[in-house]
């Protein structure tokens, strides 16, 4: 496929006038506002291929809509990593798959030195983007979040974690409640090389109060099941009154970590392994007053786990919906470019032998010390989910089944995040991976079981963002906002906006560019608009 690289000073804005003819369909009066969307944008530096999907230097992407128009601009990240292996003509940095190109002037002992001032660790943040208070991140999985104007899409300002908050990062899929309070969970290295997993806070902004990131604090430690092998964590469930924490078999083996440094060569990828015998935990914590529950000691069989789609309280129980990947083998091991860019039969091939996805629900009992060992303490009517107390005190879960085809994922779960975030819901929207391959939007209702999709021949879609219609009675009343590329195509991309019911196209918008993968994103309505809801 062709390598898209754009000039660093280069800022192309595309522009589909209403009346134009490339938008076509009736965009809802009521939508105003600009989706914001992250991916890679450069995958080749001085002549070296990147190798990883996740190595790509940061893009942003901005669809405005307005008035039933629409329009496209698009940039670059400044971040350290894009600005050096620019004007150096090289990778600087190491990045997830890819290993920095070394420095020719500098031997072997400057290098040594350097290792031991401190490790560079990547701000190539193009994972995701979200708001903190009335500023937007966008950010990857290591300590350095990058904040950046949503309007001109400038980049304004790297931002270390660490100066804040005792975490080595945190994901790319905070939790945020109603009154604008978000919470992320992040590893943690501490003293004698202690591991563990911290849940964080961030306020929400006050009136004069500075910044909401200088109030942000540790609320909640949950420990690590090997002392020098954190879970990978991508993301976390969080219920209106617990946190849900889901520790895999995926491992950051951290002695390879911090020795991968020291030689010429290593990656993030070359630093993960697989726990072949622990299967996987669940760890529940309080919200308020925020404590870990220790005696709640949940297993399963192993999975790779990447997104929570949602978590809620029903009874004394909680119900966790995850996509999850059969086995400890880590999926990104499949994620490389070089698989991707074969061709679709070897992509085929790449995902026959790659863990297999499924979308399962989990059922937690809170309740387990009066139960006798052996019986099953789920008693929701509507689920088949069961969790059955063993005698050493662990409760080993079985989880019920949601969704689940040959090689077909529902990925990049979406949901109506305003209404139902941590409450009893009915519907989800994701990203048919098909061996791998986006090809089609899916609508999953968790409680029929059933679902639905929007495909087109040649069209690659990206993860569906919803957006309710203004004083919606009905959970799925909205429209649903996904960037579709159709390689090969006149106009090669565009944006595709559905109606959330029954997922028949409403309109589409169409730009005279290629555009990138892009992985995760958010909708953000006009400001100027006096009665708006934020997400």
């Amino acid at each position: 496929g062709a390598v898209f690289v754009q000039h660093p000073a280069a800022v192309t804005p595309f522009s589909t006038e209403p009346d134009g003819k490339l938008c076509a369909g009736l965009i809802p009066s009521w939508l105003k506002g600009s989706v914001l969307r992250m991916g890679p944008g450069l995958f080749k530096v001085g002549g070296e291929p990147l190798n990883h999907l996740f190595d790509g230097q940061a893009m942003i992407h901005k669809f405005d809509l307005q008035n039933g128009g629409v329009t496209y601009h698009r940039r670059f990240i400044r971040t350290d990593a894009y600005v050096r292996a620019v004007t150096e003509n090289r990778v600087v940095i190491t990045e997830f798959g890819t290993a920095a190109y070394p420095d020719p002037c500098r031997n072997i002992f400057s290098r040594f030195f350097t290792y031991f001032r401190g490790i560079e660790v990547t701000d190539n943040c193009m994972v995701n983007i979200y708001p903190v208070g009335e500023d937007f991140y966008a950010v990857t999985e290591t300590n350095f979040i990058t904040k950046v104007d949503p309007d001109s899409l400038e980049t304004l300002e790297k931002v270390d974690l660490c100066k804040y908050l005792s975490v080595n990062g945190v994901t790319a899929h905070p939790h945020t409640d109603p009154d604008g309070t978000v919470y992320n969970i992040g590893n943690c290295f501490g003293k004698n090389m202690s591991l563990a997993y911290n849940i964080v806070k961030i306020p929400p902004a006050q009136e004069g109060e500075g910044e909401p990131l200088e109030k942000s604090q540790v609320v909640v430690q949950l420990p690590s099941s090997e002392r020098l092998k954190p879970s990978y964590v991508h993301s976390f469930g969080m219920t209106e009154n617990h946190f849900v924490f889901v520790e895999q078999p995926v491992k950051i083996n951290l002695l390879k970590f911090l020795s991968a440094w020291s030689f010429r060569g290593a990656t993030y990828m070359d630093c993960f392994e697989s726990n072949q015998s622990m299967g996987t935990w669940f760890h529940l914590a309080s919200k308020d007053p925020a404590g870990y529950m220790s005696s709640h000691k949940f297993r399963t069989s192993a999975f790779n786990i990447f997104h929570h789609i949602n978590a809620y309280e029903d009874d004394s129980f909680i119900v966790v919906d995850l996509c999850t990947w059969k086995g400890f083998d880590f999926v990104y091991n499949y994620l490389y470019l070089a698989n991707l860019k074969q061709e679709w039969e070897e992509v085929k091939k790449a995902a026959l032998r790659a863990p297999q996805p499924e979308v399962r629900r989990y059922v937690l009992p809170l309740d387990i010390h009066k139960e006798e060992p052996g019986k099953n303490l789920v008693s929701l009517s509507y689920t088949t989910a069961t969790a059955v107390l063993h005698t050493d005190g662990t409760v080993w879960l079985e989880p019920e089944v949601l969704f689940s085809g040959p090689r077909l994922a529902f990925e990049f779960p979406q949901i109506n995040y305003s209404r139902c975030s941590g409450k009893k819901y009915s519907f989800a929207y994701g990203l048919g991976l098909n061996h791998f391959i986006p090809d089609r939007i899916v609508k999953l209702d968790v409680q029929s079981r059933e679902s639905r999709a929007w495909r087109e021949d040649g069209c690659y879609p990206s993860e569906p963002l919803f957006v309710p219609t203004p004083g919606a009675r009905d959970e799925d009343d909205g429209v649903l906002l996904s960037i579709v590329v159709k390689p090969g195509a006149e106009r090669p991309a565009f944006l595709l906006l559905l109606d959330a019911v029954e997922l028949t196209e409403l309109a589409r918008a169409e730009v005279d560019a290629v555009i990138p993968v892009t992985l995760h994103g958010v909708y953000r309505p006009a400001t100027s608009d006096p009665d708006r809801e934020d997400p």
